[in-house]
């Protein structure tokens, strides 16, 4: 099971200046085109419910499972969308078991956090784009300390960066 966090990132290392700040309003065109081409291979995206609320969906994906961390679990709604508060390791157990190969681990901090955390995390790609928050949104919530190699870099346009990482184990 491949198991990659995908991000967009401000130059500062920010996900957003705050909880309600949509990714959409700052990240550019071909950043947003490479998550749907990303999430559509892997098949299986997975997020937590500030993330989800964040996006604005009203069900999943096309082409594309949904799956919301949350701890009530009737707080979120939309066609197609599950919900749970799974053991991340269980998680991509019982996913595993159904079939997919890749999982998407699509944001934010809590949930990249807890996938870094219990060492589940095979890839990182993270899109720098050209922008400054100074304070806001961090990629993780807790310290860690997870050493990366370098796979592959990608200009996505003129000013936008595609870093894409292996997590080293």
């Amino acid at each position: 099971m491949k198991v990659f966090i995908i991000a967009a990132i401000s130059a500062d290392g920010l996900m957003g200046m705050n909880a309600d700040q949509r990714s959409l309003d700052w990240r550019s065109r071909e950043d947003a085109q490479f998550f749907i081409e990303a999430t559509k291979a892997a098949r299986v995206m997975v997020m937590g419910s500030a993330t989800y609320k964040t996006f604005k969906m009203k069900r999943a994906p096309p082409g594309r499972r949904l799956i919301v961390y949350t701890h009530n679990l009737s707080s979120i709604s939309g066609e197609g969308v599950e919900t749970t508060s799974e053991e991340p390791a269980v998680l991509i157990r019982r996913l595993a078991l159904e079939g997919y190969t890749e999982i998407a681990i699509c944001g934010g901090a809590a949930i990249h956090s807890m996938f870094l955390a219990a060492g589940l995390v095979d890839e990182v790609y993270l899109t720098i784009e050209p922008v400054l928050f100074g304070q806001g949104i961090p990629f993780t919530r807790e310290p860690l300390r997870v050493p990366l190699k370098l796979l592959d870099t990608t200009n996505l346009n003129a000013s936008t960066v595609l870093l894409h990482y292996a997590i080293e184990k």
